[in-house]
């Protein structure tokens, strides 16, 4: 559906016969030599009534040779896709030494206990958030800012048994993602090339909407100006049909299925392109289809938030190098009592006149994406913004970037993004077949489509 019309030449033209034997074009008013005997019967003039159209010819040579030309990127895209949607499961297989523990205890230790077993193991860099376990069977994930990773946007995580308090070991992280993920989303977005090898990407999503929209509109008008074609035909493969009649049959028919799952991968893949992707930036923010921003300034501070020359430098010792106050323990019974549930990264304070914040990273639908910010010295939640104050771009954006890495369903998410990415595959692969059945032979010497 995203490669390639019905003939060799996108204009209808019929093959070549045996091989050394010219056939002339057919007449524009006739049906394709490939179409069923009913659709010849029915045709009439209605493929002329097509061909005086304008918009036919048009949308078959632009189907055609943008498939032929950008199909190689999208087939990079696609199976690039199609590995990034094992990611959960490789990190398990990979990492699973770091993310989970031998042995689910009875009681887990403090969280301080655990976050000063980190920085004894670790003791470089600052503690940027800490991610208690999501599951029993979890680790503790200890986030620490570095100097050296900070300039590429990378942390190290430090991973914590929480019933014993054993280090299982350390990673460097991307915005929480593991070496592996972030090995396989920069193949995905960029092929590691950097900034030129984002052209690719934005190459393929900036014209899949077109292939496809096209795609559907070619199939859908022939079956509609055939009259005899059946309605079976044109979602399920045409039974009996062989040469390029089949190619061309599976072709559409993938590409029906799974159309609205390319066009909303399409839409949300070109938020992350280059050139694309600052257009829907200013986009989103003249239309103001941001998140509100939560305030984490304590206004005129608050008592406690001064004297950490002594007492308070003593208790960010004893706390693994964490601020003076509230421990972590405490922040996090402070959000739980403030109904924030589920699976939360605490984030320590940017400096002395900063709040704590604690934000709910529940990406599986229905999502959960409250946060609060708490004073670090009286507990209080000076500042909330809950999931329900996002505007509604904003919250369609979130919800279409979480389906497109498909965390938004969990396995299901997985899954339906794998068969997308084998039907992308498979459509390029038959389109390109299609091609190369109804290629020009040495005997038919018909001027390819574009030409005099």
């Amino acid at each position: 559906m995203t490669t390639t019309s019905d003939a060799s030449s996108p204009d209808g033209t019929p093959p070549a016969g045996s091989p050394g034997r010219a056939h002339p074009p057919a007449p524009s008013d006739a049906p394709p030599p490939d179409s069923t005997p009913a659709e010849q019967a029915q045709a009439g003039g209605a493929a002329g009534r097509r061909t005086r159209s304008g918009w036919w010819p048009l949308l078959t040579r632009l189907h055609f040779y943008a498939g032929v030309l950008v199909a190689p990127f999208l087939l990079v895209a696609a199976l690039t896709g199609l590995a990034y949607t094992a990611v959960p499961q490789l990190d398990q297989l990979v990492y699973g030494e770091q993310l989970r523990v031998e042995k689910v205890g009875e009681t887990a230790k403090p969280l301080t206990e655990q976050i000063a077993a980190a920085r004894k193991a670790h003791p470089e860099g600052s503690i940027a958030s800490v991610v208690p376990p999501e599951a029993p069977d979890h680790t503790t994930k200890v986030v620490l800012s570095v100097p050296e990773l900070a300039e590429q946007d990378k942390q190290r995580t430090v991973y914590v048994d929480p019933y014993t308090g054993e280090v299982r070991g350390a990673l460097t992280t991307w915005f929480g993602s593991t070496p592996l993920a972030t090995w396989l989303d920069d193949l995905h977005r960029h092929l590691h090339l950097g900034e030129t090898g984002r052209l690719y990407s934005e190459l393929a999503a900036s014209w899949l909407w077109v292939l496809v929209l096209g795609g559907l509109l070619l199939w859908f008008g022939r079956r509609r100006t055939y009259a005899g074609g059946s309605k079976r035909t044109t979602v399920l493969p045409e039974r009996g049909a062989r040469g390029v009649r089949r190619s061309r049959s599976l072709h559409a028919v993938i590409g029906v299925w799974i159309s609205a799952g390319l066009l909303v991968l399409s839409a949300t893949g070109l938020t992350w392109s280059a050139y694309a992707g600052e257009r829907v930036t200013d986009l989103r923010t003249s239309l103001s289809a941001y998140p509100p921003e939560l305030n984490t300034s304590l206004s005129g501070g608050s008592e406690g938030a001064s004297g950490h020359d002594h007492s308070g430098g003593h208790e960010a010792a004893a706390s693994g190098g964490l601020p003076a106050g509230l421990t972590v323990d405490q922040v996090l019974d402070r959000a739980r009592s403030a109904g924030l549930d589920g699976p939360v990264e605490i984030s320590t304070p940017a400096d002395d006149k900063s709040t704590w914040t604690v934000a709910q990273t529940d990406g599986l639908w229905p999502v959960r994406m409250d946060q609060a910010a708490v004073d670090p010295h009286t507990g209080e939640i000076t500042a909330r913004v809950d999931w329900a104050d996002h505007p509604l771009l904003a919250k369609l954006s979130t919800l279409g970037v979480r389906a497109h890495m498909g965390t938004l369903f969990g396995l299901a998410n997985q899954i339906v993004l794998a068969v997308i990415a084998l039907g992308l595959t498979a459509g390029i692969v038959l389109g390109y077949r299609m091609w190369w059945q109804r290629r020009p032979t040495r005997g038919d010497r018909r001027a390819p489509v574009g030409r005099a």
